[in-house]
């Protein structure tokens, strides 16, 4: 796959997945394509070696599952990512009447967004809708194909001492315009039953959130190609990408490879479908149990595994350098970011760290290294916490981005392709684990 294979996917990827229901629907239908049988959490599993298979929950999170054709060396090899990314939600009484004719929308943060980036933006909406047809309630996405609302900035001449630097209320400063008289009450619900083909009355509830529809692109003045990659949601649909691609593109016959991307990792993951809930566990020793194993067999056999835990990391910012650490700094387009962090926000030690570099200098991948300034407190991620369910050695990477939390951010077009070859050094790799003691790659 070339560069701009590559990033052309990432955009294609992130066109489909406007929420973390659109982004579990658009990750099932590429492993579809791919060959693989879905497995509802309801029903009984069968699996063999060389299968394919794939469940989900919530319709917001998925893990699929590679067995190996001659499943020599039992453990599991897993890369996972997360599929929100921080915006506003629609409470389920979603309007505010007035000032005047104006209808809001009642929104409340979903994660800790950028405030600001999400000013002055015509903004869709998209989520799921719970419907009523007959004595079935049924779930349905939509997403609008226009421009719906709009957070209004005050004007400076209006706020000339927060003008500059707004300080911004999110329960005044940051309701959504929805219409300037033509609406009524209703509304917006009427709009999202529309969206899914039901009369208003037939919509029970509804996830909706609103999202940024400005079209991703690749561009950079460089006469060698596109530098540089912006989008709504890189963090993470990039590492949900670069981490599918590598997945569907390798093929290990002697483990079980994993792929996960959960839901709710930008509000603590501590949910029913997030990774620090049981869905990971649930799999893996439904997969064991599949396969004819015994339970010891699961034990030894997580003992044995690793998780690449993949989540962006801060490239350094061009205007504030200052708030990186001089050594342990990453940059745009040098390749895929090994995260470490003493108090262990990030699951890796010197033991899953060494055994990726040792993967990827057999691979001749490029990597690179991330920590905090160690007087900045860093953000966590999803590795540690779905090691409490599941208790394996875990490395945290990333592709370097910046702008993170933005509504709109920027990431190195180049490291799309990088990320994707040093996962895929990962997945075919054959990693046979003695407890914390060594390592031998196969």
């Amino acid at each position: 796959m070339t560069d701009n294979q590559a990033t052309q996917g990432l955009l294609d990827f992130v066109r489909a997945c406007p929420t973390m229901f659109h982004t579990a629907a658009a990750i099932g239908r590429r492993l579809e394509e791919a060959g693989f049988a879905y497995l509802p959490e309801g029903e009984a599993w069968h699996m063999e070696p060389g299968g394919r298979y794939y469940t989900s929950r919530n319709n917001s999170s998925v893990i699929a599952v590679k067995v190996g054709s001659e499943l020599d060396s039992y453990h599991f090899q897993l890369a996972a990512a997360h599929g929100d990314s921080p915006c506003f939600k629609v409470k389920a009484a979603p309007e505010l009447a007035g000032p005047g004719d104006y209808l809001r929308l009642d929104v409340e943060a979903y994660g800790g967004m950028i405030d600001h980036t999400w000013l002055d933006r015509p903004l869709g909406v998209a989520g799921r809708a719970l419907v009523r047809e007959g004595d079935r309630v049924e779930s349905r996405l939509f997403a609008t194909d226009r421009d719906v609302a709009i957070i209004p900035s005050v004007a400076i001449h209006l706020n000339r001492e927060g003008g500059r630097a707004p300080e911004l209320n999110r329960a005044v400063d940051l309701c959504a315009l929805f219409s300037a008289g033509d609406l009524e009450k209703g509304a917006f619900d009427a709009l999202v039953a529309a969206e899914v083909g039901v009369a208003p009355e037939r919509l029970l509830a509804r996830d909706a959130f609103l999202y940024n529809r400005q079209e991703p692109v690749a561009w950079g003045a460089s006469p060698e190609g596109p530098e540089f990659v912006s989008a709504p949601k890189l963090d993470d649909l990039g590492c949900a990408y670069v981490a599918l691609e590598a997945f569907l593109a390798t093929e290990n016959p002697h483990d079980v490879g994993v792929y996960a991307c959960f839901d709710n990792e930008e509000v603590g993951s501590n949910t029913k479908q997030g990774a620090m809930s049981t869905f990971l566990r649930d799999v893996l020793m439904r997969t064991n149990a599949a396969l004819g194993k015994t339970d010891e067999d699961y034990l030894r056999a997580v003992a044995g595994s690793m998780l690449v835990s993949c989540d962006n990391a801060h490239a350094c910012h061009p205007n504030h350098a200052e708030k990186h650490d001089e050594a342990n700094r990453c940059w745009l387009n040098r390749g895929l970011v090994i995260k470490e962090a003493a108090n262990q926000h990030y699951c890796t030690d010197a033991f899953s760290r060494a055994a990726l570099v040792a993967v990827l200098d057999d691979a001749g991948v490029p990597y690179q290294t991330f920590a905090n300034r160690s007087d900045m407190a860093g953000g966590g991620t999803l590795g540690n916490l779905s090691n409490t369910q599941v208790s394996l050695h875990g490395v945290d990477v990333g592709l370097p981005q910046l702008a993170m939390h933005s509504s709109f951010e920027t990431a190195g077009a180049r490291d799309v392709e990088l990320g994707i070859r040093a996962l895929s050094a990962f997945y075919a790799r054959d990693l046979r684990i003695t407890g914390a003691d060594s390592v031998t790659l196969a």
